[in-house]
C-alpha cells in the first residue's frame, strides 16, 4: 500500500513541478535570484531530479544515473521544455522503480548511508517525497515573487 501512496505522491507532486515551471512567462526568470534567494528556481527543478534520480533511480533501480550535484545549483539557462522532458523521464523511472519493489522492501534498510545512520528504505522514500514537496513550495514562490519583477 506504501508503495501505490509513494508513487501518487511523486506523480502528484512531479506535475505539479511541470506547471510551476510552464507557468513562468518569462522563462529566463527560472534562473533568477534577488537578495536573499540565493537558489533560483531552474536550479532547485534541476536539484530535485538529480536528488531523485541518485536515490531512487541509480540506488534502486540500477539506472546507471551519475549525479553532478554542483552543476545541479551553478547550471543556468537550461531551457524550459528540457526541464519538462527531464521531469517527465523522473516520472518515468520512479514508476518503474516503485513498481520493482515489494512492500517488504521498504522494510529493509536503505544500501547507503544518507543521515549519517541507517533507515529502512520506506522511511527514506517518504523522505524524499517531503523533501520534493518542501522545495516545489520554494519554486511556487520564487515564481509568484521574481516571474514579473525586472
Amino acid at each position: 500500500m506504501l508503495i501505490e501512496t509513494l508513487k501518487l505522491l511523486f506523480s502528484r507532486d512531479l506535475n505539479k513541478l511541470k506547471d510551476e515551471i510552464e507557468s513562468y512567462q518569462i522563462e529566463s526568470q527560472l534562473w533568477r535570484t534577488d537578495k536573499d534567494i540565493s537558489n533560483a528556481a531552474g536550479n532547485l527543478c534541476l536539484h530535485l531530479i538529480g536528488n531523485l534520480n541518485t536515490y531512487i533511480g541509480a540506488e534502486l533501480g540500477k539506472t546507471g544515473y551519475v549525479r553532478n550535484r554542483p552543476l545541479e545549483f551553478s547550471e543556468k539557462e537550461v531551457p524550459k521544455d528540457q526541464l519538462i522532458s527531464k521531469i517527465n523521464e523522473t516520472i518515468l523511472m520512479i514508476n518503474n522503480t516503485l513498481d520493482s519493489l515489494a512492500e517488504a522492501d521498504l522494510e529493509t534498510i536503505y544500501p547507503q548511508i544518507v543521515f549519517e545512520k541507517e533507515m529502512t528504505t520506506g522511511f527514506f522514500l517518504v523522505h524524499l517525497s517531503t523533501h520534493l514537496a518542501y522545495h516545489l513550495g520554494q519554486i511556487n514562490y520564487h515564481r509568484r515573487l521574481l516571474d514579473l519583477k525586472y
